[in-house]
């Protein structure tokens, strides 16, 4: 009798321990899922401003490729419309340092928008620790992230400064150097633009979900800018002229940017069905994460960028 006594006294108490650690558990799940709520709340404000400020300094970005390639292929058509396109890129430099500072304040911890930037995702002894986000340390830190932005944008200002001031001067010069050298610097700046571009893609898009890549996503974001860019040259231009500006701009004119406009859609149009269409097929789900989330919280908006 007392051994049972005792037997059942240590089950008691093995059971009272067991649902203590059970309870434990999940508080401590409780706690964590409160902490991943709490921060998606504060995300909100800060990713509404963030999609914001990059879609605008993406489009001045946009413009300046384009004004770019103009100069560069020497083409025609395009030169009437230098001063649209140059205003455009106005926006290059506030738009930069407003992007910078707020890639600066992520880098602080002031907000939770990017995952890999969280404490102990490297640490194998801590609770965030994340396998592939550790494997990818050497790329996605905070220095190599920040230096790498800043070497970006200094890039592609000091391009739009360098164009701007020898095209106001070809205005008033006798000759072309002016103009060439608008072209020499056109074609380096291209040939540095792709590759920033590719890289920026990365860094300040695709790596807000670490565990999800496309080798053509640098691809994807170009296009999707660029014809954006082109589209607000186009507003930019029909405006004025209906307003008595650039008179010589005729309906040619018009025809060619939409043509561009025309073109880049298709090529955006093909990128976004071969990334879904190679991964889809796959189906790897690492890679299909990226569309479910899509189909199932994005659906209209998502499906409906591909009708239109």
């Amino acid at each position: 009798e007392a051994h049972g006594a005792e037997h059942t006294e240590n089950v008691a108490a093995d059971s009272h321990a067991a649902t203590d650690s059970h309870s434990a558990d999940a508080h401590a799940a409780h706690e964590k899922h409160l902490e991943h709520v709490l921060h998606g709340l504060q995300n909100k404000p800060w990713a509404a401003v963030y999609v914001a400020c990059i879609f605008a300094l993406l489009i001045s970005a946009g413009a300046l490729a384009f004004y770019a390639i103009q100069n560069a292929a020497q083409a025609g058509w395009s030169p009437i419309l230098f001063r649209v396109m140059e205003g455009v890129t106005g926006y290059l430099l506030p738009g930069s340092i407003i992007f910078f500072i707020l890639l600066v304040l992520s880098g602080l911890h002031m907000n939770h928008l990017f995952v890999w930037m969280n404490e102990g995702v490297a640490d194998p002894t801590h609770a965030n620790y994340d396998f592939i986000i550790a494997g990818k340390q050497a790329y996605l830190n905070v220095p190599r992230w920040l230096i790498t932005a800043a070497i970006i944008l200094a890039g592609w200002n000091y391009y739009r400064f360098y164009a701007r001031k020898h095209s106001l001067a070809q205005d008033k010069a006798n000759d072309n150097d002016n103009y060439k050298k608008i072209f020499k610097a056109s074609a380096a700046f291209l040939a540095f633009f792709i590759v920033t571009e590719s890289i920026a893609s990365w860094d300040w898009i695709m790596s807000f979900d670490p565990h999800w890549y496309s080798t053509l996503f640098g691809w994807y974001v170009l296009a999707s800018f660029l014809v954006s860019a082109v589209t607000v040259i186009a507003l930019i231009t029909i405006y004025l002229r209906a307003n008595g500006y650039l008179p010589n701009v005729t309906t040619s004119h018009l025809h060619d940017l939409a043509k561009f406009m025309f073109g880049l859609s298709i090529f955006w149009t093909y990128l976004w069905f071969s990334q879904f269409m190679l991964q889809w097929y796959s189906n790897i789900p690492e890679e299909v994460v990226y569309f479910i989330t899509r189909i199932q919280n994005y659906n209209l908006p998502f499906f409906g960028m591909l009708v239109l």
